[in-house]
């Protein structure tokens, strides 16, 4: 998931400099909301092993 939220960055970095900022716009939007959704699941992958081993 990471991997598509870096895809998305470089896509709306790309449009921003060729000019078209309605895409850029999008990418980026879409880049952060996989970029905080990859951070929950991150988080809440490392909570449940921390509790597994005990």
């Amino acid at each position: 998931m990471l991997y598509y939220a870096v895809i998305f960055l470089v896509i709306a970095l790309a449009a921003g400099i060729l000019g078209f900022t309605g895409v850029a716009g999008a990418a980026v939007g879409i880049a952060k909301i996989l970029f905080i959704v990859f951070l929950v699941l991150f988080l809440v992958s490392f909570v449940y092993s921390r509790r597994g081993r005990h």
